[in-house]
């Protein structure tokens, strides 16, 4: 079985409200593993080297104090799919035009506070992953595997 590894963020909102284990349950529900979980306090450097695809753009200092604002919740997921998978379980970046059973779909009606930060493909995942967890990740290997893939 191929699977790969997604790096998602739980945003400063997201930790505020109490909506963690929400995000954990719902990627566990799915059948993912977690492979790296850290409650952590970027400072400036580090968010602008994560968002530095985003640097040119009129919000982007914003959205670098908004991350400031407080923890956020650091995590790795790994599964058959698990970067498109993931996005889907977040919901459109635009809350309002997520469906009802995403995570922004129940939780977050604003495009600047929109709970979670999931990876857009499998190789900014690894990027993401390294830039977040520089001392690596958990790797286990589940006995439930078999229940969950062909």
């Amino acid at each position: 079985m191929a699977t790969e590894r997604t790096y998602i963020m739980v945003k400063p909102d997201g930790v505020e409200r109490g909506l963690v284990g929400e995000i954990i349950k719902r990627f566990e529900n799915k059948g993912f593993q977690l492979i790296a979980l850290e409650l952590k306090t970027p400072d400036q450097e580090h968010l602008e080297k994560h968002y530095a695809d985003l640097s040119s753009k009129p919000f982007f200092p914003g959205l670098i104090k908004y991350m400031k604002s407080g923890p956020v919740v650091a995590m790795v997921w790994k599964g058959k799919g698990v970067v498109k998978a993931g996005r889907v379980l977040l919901g459109e970046t635009n809350p309002l035009a997520s469906l009802p059973g995403t995570i922004r779909g129940d939780f977050a009606l604003d495009v600047g506070r929109n709970i979670a930060h999931g990876s857009d493909s499998v190789e900014n995942a690894e990027k993401e992953i390294a830039l977040w967890f520089p001392k690596g990740v958990v790797h286990h290997d589940r006995v439930i595997e078999k229940l969950i893939y062909e």
